[in-house]
């Protein structure tokens, strides 16, 4: 099960395109969905929430948090959407592209994905695109 929780004025539209969209990338990735939480919120309570429990004292677009046990996925995942906006006008993409890539990452998380190294930042890339461009409304 997935549920789009918004702590913003922000809704997530066609939520059942999104759901399909992970599902389909999850299974594709042989892995099984348990219960993911999708938690849209602003930067105040993204960042109180980085410094709460990760002791970081800066903005960040996404924090996930994993429950998953084996290759059942389980968890929540923040997303600030004042991140992705201002994001998307850095990188010079869609805010769309921009909430689709920080949707998959945590999910990519979850399944073992990291992007601490170069190389591990590349390879998850490489998975967002691949994801990205498997999304069609």
């Amino acid at each position: 099960m997935i549920n789009f929780f918004s702590e913003t004025d922000f809704q997530l539209p066609n939520q059942d395109v999104y759901f399909s969209w992970i599902t389909q990338i999850i299974k594709e990735e042989k892995f099984i969905l348990g219960d993911i939480n999708y938690v849209f919120c602003d930067d105040e309570l993204l960042h109180k929430i980085n410094l709460e429990y990760l002791q970081h004292d800066t903005l960040t677009d996404i924090i996930s948090f994993d429950y998953s046990v084996g290759k059942q996925l389980h968890g929540e995942i923040y997303i600030s959407i004042e991140r992705i906006k201002d994001n998307a006008q850095k990188f010079k993409v869609s805010f769309e592209n921009e909430l689709l890539r920080v949707m998959i990452h945590g999910i990519l998380h979850f399944m073992g994905y990291k992007d601490k190294s170069p190389e591990e930042q590349q390879q998850m890339r490489q998975k967002e695109n691949e994801a990205i461009l498997k999304f069609s409304l």
